[in-house]
C-alpha cells in the first residue's frame, strides 16, 4: 500500500452498541467487508455495522497513531466525540 493516499480513522457502532474502530484507505469497502464478516473478529460476531464516526488523515502513519488514541477512549468519550460530529 502507498502512503499517499488518503486515509480514514472510523468508529462503527454494531448491532449490539458497542463500537468498534479502525483505519482503512478505502472506508466504503472496509465497511462492506464488516458487513460481510470478513474484516474483524470481533465485528463478524455483531453484525450489521453502521458507520458512527469517520475522520480523514495523510498518511498511513498518522491514522494508524489517531486510531490508537481512540481506542484508548472511554465509551463515554468515544460517544462524545461521535455526537460532536453529528452536531
Amino acid at each position: 500500500m502507498s502512503d499517499d493516499k488518503i486515509c480514514y480513522v472510523y468508529i462503527l457502532e454494531c448491532a449490539d452498541k458497542t463500537l468498534y474502530t479502525g483505519w482503512t484507505v478505502d472506508i466504503e469497502n472496509r465497511i462492506e467487508m464488516h458487513n460481510k464478516g470478513k474484516a474483524s473478529k470481533y465485528t463478524r460476531a455483531r453484525l450489521p455495522v453502521k458507520l458512527a464516526y469517520c475522520e480523514t488523515h495523510e498518511d498511513k502513519i498518522s491514522a494508524q497513531k489517531r486510531e490508537w488514541q481512540i481506542k484508548q477512549l472511554s465509551r463515554k468519550e468515544k460517544l462524545k466525540l461521535i455526537k460532536k460530529t453529528l452536531l
